[in-house]
């Protein structure tokens, strides 16, 4: 009897794992500085005032570089979302979307010039307008309109 209960026990805790492992993580994954790339352009991750990270409902993690990579790969791919986080452009927070805004006009790793901050900054997009902007540079990039520094004046 007490075999058949280890057993039982043993087999509960591996199915325990199992559905916890096919869940989202709960908060930011830990990235990997100079050693992950991004999902999106394949750069590596160095700069993390540009971070971002994409987290679906079915538990992948994604790591973009910068802002406008993660938002061309939601244009592009639709990913069912969990929840998305940048990376604040001063300080050490994370801010999750859809509460957060960005500046523009910064050197982003791949140019296209957005940087996160809290929704409540002055002159700053918001998530929804970023999202739209950078779907309408990837127009102008396929449509011949050049790469994300060229168009990154549209940011501004």
């Amino acid at each position: 009897m007490a075999v058949i209960a280890g057993v039982l026990l043993i087999v509960g805790l591996a199915a325990i794992m199992v559905v916890r492992s096919q869940q989202p993580p709960s908060g930011v994954r830990a990235i990997v500085w100079d050693r992950e790339s991004c999902a999106h352009c394949g750069m590596t991750i160095s700069d993390h005032r540009f971070a971002c990270q994409l987290q679906t409902a079915s538990g992948e993690i994604y790591d973009f570089d910068d802002p406008g990579c993660l938002l061309s790969f939601l244009g592009e791919r639709h990913p069912a979302v969990h929840a998305i986080y940048f990376h604040a452009l001063e300080g050490e927070a994370w801010l999750q979307a859809p509460a957060v805004a960005f500046v523009t006009g910064q050197h982003t790793p791949m140019g296209y010039g957005l940087g996160a901050v809290a929704d409540a900054t002055p002159n700053a997009i918001g998530f929804e307008r970023a999202q739209a902007t950078i779907a309408e540079l990837a127009l102008h990039r396929h449509g011949g309109g050049g790469t994300p520094e060229a168009n990154a004046g549209e940011l501004r």
